[in-house]
């Protein structure tokens, strides 16, 4: 009991670099992601082929390896190395991109094709189908798969302490060599790691319900109704 009081600052501290990479990771894969993924599901051939090679290319390269790439060759070529969380943060979230965008591509041409054709009889323009009718329906069927890229980008973030970030796993390897507790120091590892991903399946779960809620997939809660003054006043009479 005493290992995981002396611990826990530690453990705190490096969940914050895990969070940090995690957020920044996703916000920068859902960037991409978005991108790229409309990109693919466009008419144009070029665009489509541009998307096809980012996917196939970081989609088939190890974001262990692109990581290391970045923080060590990167600057044998360029003279510029970049710090360890944000090559951490860049490696996950072109790699994660890459999943994603196939994510959004396939819920875009999910779409119903009536959708389409009703946009172009209303003469509406590209953007306006996008963001009015196309986006908001493939939007909820892209959450479930974003939530799972989520929970891989946050456990995949556990190789950022070979680059010496101080995250949760560097923690406890530094715990472990200097205490000699392995199974202590994992295993709060393994609890933190757990609690993190909670956090995220509950927020993504949220998402998931506000926009099946919006697309009216699953009914509106019923506002209670306020009884009137005269019935108040009558209840408390008697």
């Amino acid at each position: 009991m005493n290992f995981f009081v002396d611990a826990l600052p530690l453990y705190l501290n490096g969940a914050r670099y895990t969070l940090l990479i995690t957020v920044g990771g996703c916000a920068l894969a859902f960037a991409i992601a978005m991108a790229v993924g409309i990109l693919g599901s466009t008419r144009s051939a070029a665009l489509r082929a541009l998307a096809s090679v980012y996917v196939e290319v970081f989609r088939g390269v190890a974001a262990l390896v692109l990581m290391f790439w970045l923080f060590y060759a990167m600057p044998l070529l360029t003279g510029y190395r970049l710090e360890p969380v944000f090559a951490a943060i860049l490696a996950l979230g072109l790699n994660i991109g890459a999943y994603g965008a196939e994510n959004v591509r396939g819920a875009i041409k999910a779409v119903p094709r009536s959708q389409y054709e009703a946009t172009v009889a209303l003469n509406l323009s590209w953007t306006q189908r996008m963001r009015l009718v196309v986006l908001p329906q493939a939007w909820a069927q892209m959450l479930p798969t974003f939530g799972n890229l989520v929970i891989e980008l946050m456990k995949g973030s556990a190789v950022v302490s070979l680059i010496a970030v101080s995250d949760i796993t560097f923690v406890a390897q530094q715990l472990r060599t200097f205490t000699g507790e392995t199974v202590l120091a994992f295993a709060a590892a393994l609890v933190t790691y757990f609690v993190i991903a909670q956090v995220f399946v509950a927020l993504m779960r949220l998402a998931e319900r506000s926009a099946n809620r919006r697309l009216g997939r699953i009914p509106a809660r019923p506002r209670r109704r306020a009884k009137p003054a005269g019935a108040a006043a009558k209840g408390g009479a008697a």
